[in-house]
Order: C-alpha cells, then structure tokens, then sequence
C-alpha cells in the first residue's frame, strides 16, 4: 500500500463522518411523495451548518484529486 491509499482511505472515512453529521433540509416522506419542496429556497447557512458544508466541499476536492492520482499516476 502507497501513502496515496492511506491517505485515501483517512479523507474517505472523515467524508463519511462529516456528511452523516449533517441536517437534512427536507423530510424523508416528501422526497417519496412528491410534496412541495423547498430546495432552492433562500435560506442563509450560519455557524456550524457553515462550516460543515465548507469543509465537506474541501474533502469532496481532496477526495477525487487523490483518486484521480492514484488511478493515473500510482503504478503498482
């Protein structure tokens, strides 16, 4: 195993966790029953729904370079 794989797997496993740390906007039954949704609704993120989401997007980035390198540049 690479450096790359490590690494690899430790973002994976805190992408994981900072996703399941955050609140869903809607309620379940709406997405299966077809309910008014409020998805592009103006609602400003503040605080910890703030920071969750930055550093969610920041992950998601480091995540798919990292794969994007061991797949392309990283011979066994």
């Amino acid at each position: 195993m690479h450096f790359t794989d490590v690494l690899l797997i430790i973002v994976s496993c805190l992408l994981i966790t900072i996703i399941v740390l955050q609140q869903s906007k809607e309620d379940a039954t709406q997405a299966f029953t077809g309910e008014k949704s409020e998805l592009f609704a103006n609602k400003k993120e503040r605080g910890a729904e703030l920071w969750i989401n930055r550093i969610t997007a920041v992950l998601s980035i480091i995540f798919f370079v990292l794969a994007l390198i061991i797949a392309f540049f990283i011979h066994a």
